[in-house]
């Protein structure tokens, strides 16, 4: 099944490869604040922001990226299927910290030409449709978003899936024309996550309390 095309990075890449390894040596053992203040230091607060679905690793993000810089960017994408949770979530991040969180959403039309032809619970019926409402209603939208950035931080770690144990801090985003992509929090355990938010009053997601292991 043919996805629509993604948005077009017509720029040369941010950094090279060599480079991208030097910088992920350099901060391997360094605490992710300081990953975060580089990020800040090399690109600024309006070319490198932070993307977010509100898990706790990404609320930890927050809570550091604020204290070094409380401008800034906190992006989200809205993909209609959000549970009410997660906007309560952003209500909060808005209020305690001050934010203004960037909620992007997918193309109505594109939206509404998908569930016409197959109906709005696609994504249970296989794989291939499952590939395609994540594509429309997620990968389009956060693509359109990183064309304009420089660099852009996630709160992937290693130990969540064995697909990630080779996650480096500072790494290439060669799907997306070349952009630097920084995983302050690669190698910190989930216990470790957890502490923070603790020892930080950090607000999370209601859903975590419901048993819920991933948002």
């Amino acid at each position: 099944m043919a996805h629509p095309q993604q948005a077009s990075f017509d720029r040369e890449p941010m950094m090279d490869d060599y480079e991208a390894g030097e910088l992920a040596v350099r901060f391997e053992d360094e605490e992710p604040e300081d990953v975060l203040e580089w990020a800040f230091d090399r690109f600024g607060e309006e070319k490198f922001a932070l993307i977010s679905s509100f898990q706790a690793e990404a609320m930890v993000l927050i809570d550091m990226a604020w204290r070094i810089n409380d401008k800034v960017r906190v992006i989200t994408v809205d993909t209609g299927r959000l549970p009410q949770e997660t906007f309560d979530l952003i209500d909060k991040v808005r209020d305690e910290y001050g934010l203004a969180v960037e909620v992007v959403a997918p193309k109505s039309r594109m939206v509404e030409k998908m569930v016409n032809r197959h109906g709005p619970n696609l994504f249970y019926r296989d794989v291939d449709l499952r590939l395609l409402c994540c594509h429309i209603r997620k990968v389009l939208p956060l693509t359109s978003v990183l064309t304009d950035l420089d660099a852009w931080a996630t709160g992937l770690r290693r130990g969540q899936w064995a697909t990630r144990g080779n996650i480096r801090k500072i790494d290439i985003d060669h799907d997306h024309g070349g952009l630097v992509k920084i995983n302050p929090l690669a190698d910190w355990s989930e216990e470790a996550v957890w502490e923070y938010i603790k020892e930080h009053d950090v607000p999370y997601h209601a859903l975590y309390d419901r048993g819920y292991t991933s948002i």
